[in-house]
Formats: structure tokens, C-alpha cells, sequence
């Protein structure tokens, strides 16, 4: 079995550098090239279900997905799979964040495990979760799946999946629209591919879109 993880397309928040969590922002017009992109790049590859966060920009990519498969591919909304809830942070800019928020931030960029956001989530909470979510997965699903999210979650995905601790996060770095793949074989997660965005060459791009 394979799993693809793939980070929605770009958002007007990710150029803007706002932070998003629960906002349900929608695709921008980039972001909605690149994820036709997406479906079309993904196509050959056999699907047999995409599980989606339920915010737009992850359900509009994951759209985009089945649109280029067999349109039976049935798209399975999960919470667990939501954006971390950034809480006080939430649709203010970096630079708003920097200045409010000085401390936290820079512990955020510093020791991103130790932060847990003002009426918000921590990393582990997003870990909880995913545990919960890949023990779904590989117990009740046989072939390959696609799972589209957002940046925070899916590091941390990565991480766990690689038995790497949340210290680690800002070691893995996501694009908008990057796909990572691993193979799930005896029990183990093996990282085949990482943020690929090589499809995205037609499409104008931020010059930092790890954001």
C-alpha cells in the first residue's frame, strides 16, 4: 500500500503569510491551477480512496484529484485531519504575531514542541490525532490512498511516521501542493518520495511557500 500525503494548493493567507488553521480559506486562482495539476500529474497512479481535512482548500484539491480518476474514487472527509488550531494566532500576519506575541514566537521557531498555542493546539495534540487516524487507515484499507491536508499536520505525520519527535518539524519542509509518499510493507512506513512539486514548473509560485 501506498500512501501519498499532499498539502492542499496555495491560498491568498500562505502568500500574504497569515496564519490560517480553522479559517476555512479557499484556494486562491493559483492555488486552483495547481491542483489541476495535481489531479493530472496523480492520474496514472491507482487511488482507491482520498481522505480529506474538512476545510476548503483541502477538499477543493481533493476534488481536483478524483476530477482526473475514476469519479467513483470516493473522498472521505476526517477530522482528525483538520488544520492545527492556531487559536489567538489564528488570521493574523507573521509580522502581527511577531509583535504580540515576541516570545512565543520565537520559542515556535526555536523549540516548536514546547509551544502550545493561546487558546489553541500543541503538536502533540495534532500527533494524538494522527495516531488515531493512521491506526484507522492501516487496519480497513487495502490499496493506495491519498491524503490531503495542510502544513502543520502533515510534518508532523511525516515525523511520526518516520519515528522522529515533534522536535524535529522544522527539519521537513512542505511546499503548496508538495506530495510525499510512503510505502506501508511489513508493518513498517518506508519514505519513498518527498515534496514533489516538479508538475508545478507552469504555475508562478511564492518564493517561500513553506507557509
Amino acid at each position: 500500500m501506498k500512501i501519498l500525503l499532499i498539502r492542499h494548493g496555495e491560498t491568498e493567507w500562505n502568500v500574504e503569510r497569515v496564519f490560517r488553521g480553522r479559517k476555512d480559506i479557499p484556494l486562491s486562482k493559483i492555488g486552483r491551477k495547481q491542483a489541476e495539476l495535481l489531479g493530472k500529474y496523480l492520474r496514472d497512479i491507482d487511488i482507491n480512496v482520498v481522505y480529506s481535512s474538512p476545510l476548503k482548500r483541502a477538499l477543493e484539491t481533493a476534488e481536483y484529484i478524483v476530477e482526473y480518476h475514476d469519479k467513483t474514487v470516493e473522498i472521505i472527509v476526517d477530522d482528525d485531519l483538520i488544520d492545527i488550531n492556531y487559536g489567538s494566532w489564528e488570521g493574523k500576519s507573521e509580522d502581527e504575531v511577531k509583535e504580540i506575541y515576541g516570545e512565543l514566537y520565537e520559542e515556535w521557531i526555536n523549540n516548536p514542541h514546547l509551544v502550545k498555542f493561546p487558546n489553541g493546539e500543541s503538536l502533540e495534540d495534532v500527533r494524538s490525532r494522527l495516531m488515531r487516524f493512521i491506526g484507522k487507515i492501516v487496519r480497513g484499507i487495502e490499496g493506495n490512498i491519498a491524503i490531503v491536508s495542510h502544513r502543520v499536520v502533515l510534518k508532523v505525520m511525516i515525523c511520526m511516521l518516520l519515528g522522529l519527535d515533534n522536535s524535529k518539524f522544522w527539519n521537513i519542509r512542505i511546499d503548496c501542493g508538495g506530495i510525499t509518499i510512503f510505502e506501508y510493507k511489513d508493518n513498517k512506513f518506508i519514505l519513498v518520495k518527498h515534496n514533489d512539486i516538479s508538475y508545478l514548473s507552469e504555475t508562478p509560485s511564492q518564493k517561500l511557500s513553506d507557509f
